[in-house]
């Protein structure tokens, strides 16, 4: 369920949105990794840190073994924790990794692929029920490591929508996603390419202080702002 009001996004303005940014930002190439394994251990190191940080925890990772879900699950706790100790948060994060890694050997039988296969409601509330995994970490697994039409919302999602008028404040996780997914195609790639360009606009423009000029959104903003 969303909401509806004057300043909601029609499917042809999203669709415009995300034809200017793709212009100016082309191809994002997002989420960096060489595996879904990769791209399930980064979405949970990426939370509250730079992905910088995330790339030195994740070599640090590669460098004590092959990246694997056996390999992972074998490295003590404490071990995983100083390995990821660049992503800051280590401890909590090598535990969210650890309930995380062993939740997906045990559903799918040791064999990653076959949980990534769940159905994706039911995935996505295996994910959901990882102590420190919400919405957006989620969906990045879904979207990102297991391929489904999943639309992520994040602080550079919200920042855009809102600044343009196109959300309420108070726009819940769910009513935001379904902004996208009720109007837009259900598209892996073009929500894949929707959401990296909302954060190299979020980068470059669209910052906790704005630079609206050049922005390829600007005349899009309502009067006022």
């Amino acid at each position: 369920m969303t909401w509806d009001g004057p300043a909601t996004p029609s499917a042809a303005l999203l669709m415009d949105v995300f034809g200017r940014l793709l212009m100016r930002f082309g191809p994002q190439h997002w989420w960096p990794g060489d595996s879904p394994l990769e791209v399930m251990v980064g979405a949970v190191l990426t939370q509250n840190t730079a992905w910088p940080n995330v790339e030195k925890a994740i070599r640090g990772l590669k460098e004590k073994g092959d990246l694997s879900l056996g390999c992972l699950l074998r490295i003590p706790e404490e071990t995983l924790a100083e390995l990821i100790r660049p992503c800051g948060y280590f401890r909590i994060k090598a535990r969210r990794l650890r309930n995380l890694l062993t939740l997906a050997a045990q559903r799918g039988k040791g064999d990653l692929e076959a949980f990534l296969s769940l159905p994706t409601g039911e995935l996505r509330e295996a994910l959901l029920s990882v102590s420190g995994i919400g919405p957006e970490t989620a969906d990045s697994i879904l979207l990102y490591a297991a391929g489904r039409p999943v639309f992520v919302v994040d602080a550079y999602t919200r920042r855009v929508l809102s600044r343009h008028g196109w959300i309420p404040p108070e726009a819940k996780y769910d009513e935001v996603q379904a902004l996208f997914m009720e109007r837009l195609p259900r598209d892996s790639f073009l929500y894949n390419e929707y959401h990296a360009l909302f954060v190299a606009l979020g980068k470059r423009h669209c910052r906790p202080t704005p630079r609206c000029y050049g922005c390829p959104l600007e005349d899009l903003l309502p009067p006022e702002a």
